[in-house]
């Protein structure tokens, strides 16, 4: 799973396309990216619009890591998206058993080359009203114990009023600013070592997602929800968009999405 010229290449055209369109709708400010590990790791990120994916692109890109997220696997047999996904390597998960231990097979042997695997732990664009880090699914703990693999939080804030949770369009004037900031690894040492059951999993995310809660409540300048917005609480289904009412509707997972 080695970066070839072709995916090099590849990353680099969608690059020259992406970053100057972003660079024009919004300021940007990053902060923390000195603590990105210089081997392999896990980028944690919160999520709360379609255009997350890019924004932690565009970070990890312009810092000389290519980033690698986990993508739903129909969105590989999309025409030209699903060629620049294969191109870029990036990785495609399945629902069935086999497929998903692949998909976190292809992530271990790119964290163990150097590389930066993006998952956003929350599976889905959050349900928080307030769009605060909602409760996390366990994928990404468990592809940090099983590899010993650092986890680094991230948060931002601000590409959502340029494109709002499931909008329809852009709102670029008056120009926004989108605000990332990078977090120290994920202290996960209490759960080294330990079985990999529920407890431990639960344990395991609730740490990660505690880390990326802390970062965006500095940015924001506000108090987070004592407790995480749960979706299974709520009556929501786990995966696709749903109405402010909590009503579902049809959608689709993200790129890095698990």
């Amino acid at each position: 799973m080695k970066e070839s010229a072709k995916s090099r290449a590849t990353l680099a055209v969608v690059a020259g396309i992406v970053r100057p369109l972003f660079n024009l709708m919004m300021d940007k400010k990053w902060e923390g990216t000195e603590k990105l590990p210089a081997g392999g790791f896990i980028a944690a990120p919160n999520h709360c619009t379609e255009i997350d994916p890019l924004i932690i692109g565009h970070l990890l890109y312009n810092h000389k890591r290519a980033p690698h997220f986990l993508a739903k696997s129909g969105l590989f047999k999309v025409p030209v998206l699903g060629w620049v996904l294969h191109a870029t390597k990036q990785i495609p998960v399945e629902r069935s058993t086999a497929g998903a231990n692949r998909s976190l097979q292809l992530a271990q042997e790119i964290v163990a080359e150097g590389g930066a695997i993006i998952i956003y732990p929350e599976g889905t664009l959050t349900r928080d009203p307030d769009l605060w880090p909602m409760k996390g699914h366990t994928g990404a703990a468990r592809l940090a114990l099983e590899g010993g693999i650092p986890v680094v939080p991230i948060a931002h804030w601000g590409a959502h009023e340029v494109f709002p949770r499931y909008g329809k369009r852009f709102h670029v004037f008056p120009r926004k600013k989108s605000r990332v900031v990078v977090g120290e690894p994920v202290d996960l040492s209490a759960f080294t070592g330990r079985p990999l059951d529920k407890a431990t999993l639960t344990g395991a995310t609730d740490a990660i997602m505690d880390a990326i809660t802390q970062l965006l409540a500095e940015i924001r300048g506000e108090q987070p929800p004592a407790e995480r917005w749960d979706p299974a609480k709520q009556q929501q289904a786990k995966h696709g968009r749903f109405m402010e009412r909590g009503q579902q509707r049809t959608g689709e997972r993200m790129p890095g999405d698990l």
